[in-house]
């Protein structure tokens, strides 16, 4: 386990990554805290580690016939010989054989754009602002599912798009509510409630399945 301490966290996070286990804490947090905060999350680092030593090495996940999620709809990947970028056809996926992880990234990121935008569309409306709302993109970060500017503008991580719909729908409504409120103030997670009253339920399978995705 490797820890890694910073003046300006303010809070501890812990992070399983396939093979490596990291936790992020605030300089002054004493060792004994975080050692405690280990031994009682160690159940879930180990189920974690294990589902990662589980998976397919790189590239077998996208044979012809795997099925990826996309949107709460399955999606059949079809590898063909010639082509070079993603076609989707009905519930089909046509990739090119010779590259089919890159192809279905980029087919993912653009067909993201038009539903990310109709959702925070959507919840900045139900909150009350829709005219503080800027420009909503897709991301492709490594730290965050989302964001939201001083500007209004809004990104979502386009691996969203694989997550159940409800958890897509929190991280929408989650960064829409900070164009309300530039915090994690009561009255910031208010402004979630009152649209999505059951929001726990979707950040803790963030936290636990996140990573997977």
């Amino acid at each position: 386990m490797t820890v890694k301490r910073s003046a300006r966290r303010r809070t501890v996070a812990l992070q399983v990554r396939p093979g490596a286990v990291t936790l992020y804490a605030p300089e002054r947090v004493p060792l004994s805290q975080l050692e405690a905060l280990l031994n009682q999350r160690q159940d879930w680092v180990k189920r974690h580690l294990a589902q990662y030593a589980a998976r397919p090495v790189s590239g077998q996940s996208y044979m012809d016939g795997a099925e990826v999620p996309f949107l709460g709809d399955p999606l059949t990947l079809r590898l063909e010989d010639h082509g070079r970028a993603a076609v989707r056809l009905g519930q089909a996926l046509l990739l090119p054989s010779d590259a089919p992880e890159r192809a279905l990234s980029a087919w993912t990121r653009a067909a993201c754009l038009v539903p990310y935008t109709a959702l925070v569309t959507e919840y900045a409306a139900r909150l009350g602002a829709a005219e503080r709302l800027g420009t909503v993109r897709v991301s492709d970060t490594s730290t965050r599912w989302g964001s939201c500017s001083s500007r209004g503008d809004i990104r979502l991580h386009w691996k969203l798009s694989r997550a159940p719909l409800e958890t897509l729908r929190y991280v929408a409504l989650h960064e829409a509510a900070h164009l309300l409120e530039m915090n994690h103030s009561p009255r910031y997670w208010a402004h979630v409630a009152r649209i999505m009253p059951d929001w726990q339920t979707q950040r803790c399978w963030l936290r636990e399945h996140g990573q997977g995705l």
